[in-house]
């Protein structure tokens, strides 16, 4: 298990980790039942994963929330998997919920851009839906960077800046939410997590500032896979 060493700066006090309201509580509680509904979305990328980590390799979640991709990792191989996350309610809830599989995935509390582990810790790295909620990208690309072991690889994946409104709806509609829960969805994605996301050439500068130097970037119709080797 890795432990954090006492050369790793801790973050500044009063410091906000991300972007927008906390995930905390009920927040946190109904952003974990409503994301249920993407079990398949998250298997894929479990399965994005495993094809590019072998067997009994360590594994880094960042901003893991209530854990589905993890858990789903974790039932394709052994791998050493750990998630960090800045809510205590994600941690407690992806904890549960990995007992309830009946698999082993280290969810830990900690600020991305200033994790709690010693350089080299982890083979590869994997970050999904959360980037743009980072105020402070290039240093979570150097923590990335730190921690991945030489020649370890790591993949995020997020919204694109430019998806438009109709490939959100038919995002949203796949998912078969309830009525409330489709229309809060819909509002959060175009008003809230559009305003945050990235563009491909902002994506590219973050990469060309961080210690990775570069990246190469695939797109879907909805979101940027963000590829990094160290």
């Amino acid at each position: 298990m890795q432990t954090e060493t006492e050369d790793q700066p801790a973050p500044p006090q009063k410091r906000k980790a991300y972007k927008g309201i906390a995930m905390e509580g009920f927040i946190a509680k109904w952003y974990a039942k409503t994301t249920r509904n993407s079990i398949d979305e998250y298997r894929a990328w479990a399965k994005i994963a495993s094809d590019h980590a072998s067997r009994g390799s360590s594994i880094l979640e960042v901003a893991p929330g209530p854990g589905y991709l993890s858990i789903e990792l974790a039932k394709l191989g052994n791998y050493e998997i750990t998630g960090l996350d800045i809510s205590k309610t994600f941690v407690k809830i992806a904890s549960e919920k990995a007992l309830a599989a009946g698999v082993h995935v280290n969810f830990r509390q900690g600020d991305a851009a200033y994790m709690p582990f010693p350089d080299g810790s982890f083979d590869f790295a994997i970050c999904t839906s959360a980037f743009k909620n980072f105020p402070e990208p290039v240093r979570v690309l150097d923590e990335i960077f730190r921690v991945l072991k030489s020649s370890g690889n790591a993949v995020i994946i997020d919204l694109r800046k430019d998806a438009s409104k109709a490939e959100i709806d038919q995002y949203v509609e796949r998912l078969k939410l309830n009525p409330i829960n489709a229309f809060m969805t819909k509002f959060i994605f175009k008003h809230t997590l559009l305003k945050s996301a990235h563009t491909k050439s902002e994506i590219q500068e973050f990469a060309a500032k961080s210690r990775f130097g570069s990246c190469n970037i695939q797109s879907d119709d909805l979101a940027l896979e963000i590829w990094l080797r160290k």
